[in-house]
């Protein structure tokens, strides 16, 4: 009996090993949806959901058998309930949007960087980046389902970089992304129409993010009217 609690205990700390902090998935999910935002032509609405969805699938990732189970499922789930139907085909299509994380070397790997450099930013943070802490998801099936009241009706051409060569971002072996500093980012009504070098996106802000200087929002954090995101909202 002795030696099955050690073995159990093991297991825990082996599981409790592989999942990210907080602070890591709420970077990792700001980076992603930032560019989910730029390439699916999202509004401020659909913005913050993708937001909150990102981040709980991080969250949910505890061992690599999570990336095509449960939390994979429930996530693609809700954002088709967010998306329009051309933007969640598009994002069917998009490999490191579909599948934004791997297990590779004991580490989680981001394949987001396989095409966009860790410091290239298009939009200011969501208003869900201060205040959501996780948990829609949770609460029921299709939490979101209903609740974006415009989508894109038809797709507006924003295409990824070309596939670099620089080393992609891990976590849980010391190479993850720092915490926000206090730089802007360009204004959304300024972005780029299309990528130039075949490399990196046109003129992103190439520093890391500032948060959103306005009051906290309720529960849930951005859902709500108003909950667009700041410095340059498009819709």
């Amino acid at each position: 009996m002795k030696h099955l609690m050690i073995l159990a205990a093991m297991m825990v700390m082996t599981l409790t090993a592989k999942a990210m902090s907080y602070e890591t998935a709420k970077d990792e999910a700001l980076f992603l949806s930032d560019k989910m935002a730029y390439e699916l032509d999202l509004t401020d609405e659909q913005y913050e959901a993708v937001y909150e969805i990102n981040l709980d699938f991080l969250l949910c990732l505890n061992n690599p058998e999570d990336l095509n189970g449960v939390c994979w499922e429930r996530r693609n789930d809700d954002l088709r309930d967010v998306l329009s139907a051309w933007q969640y085909d598009k994002y069917l299509t998009v490999e490191y949007f579909h599948h934004p994380v791997r297990w590779v070397d004991d580490a989680w790997f981001f394949t987001v960087y396989t095409h966009y450099m860790r410091d290239a930013w298009f939009f200011d943070a969501p208003k869900a980046f201060l205040t959501y802490k996780g948990g829609h998801g949770l609460e029921c099936d299709h939490y979101y389902a209903d609740r974006i009241a415009n989508k894109p009706a038809s797709a507006d051409h924003h295409h990824a970089p070309a596939a670099h060569t620089g080393e992609p971002a891990t976590v849980n072996n010391g190479n993850k992304l720092a915490n926000p500093g206090n730089v802007n980012r360009p204004d959304a009504n300024n972005r780029p129409d299309a990528p130039n070098n075949g490399n990196r996106p046109a003129n992103p802000n190439m520093n890391r993010p500032t948060t959103p200087n306005r009051p906290a929002g309720g529960p849930g954090g951005g859902m709500g009217p108003g909950g667009g995101r700041p410095m340059g909202g498009r819709r």
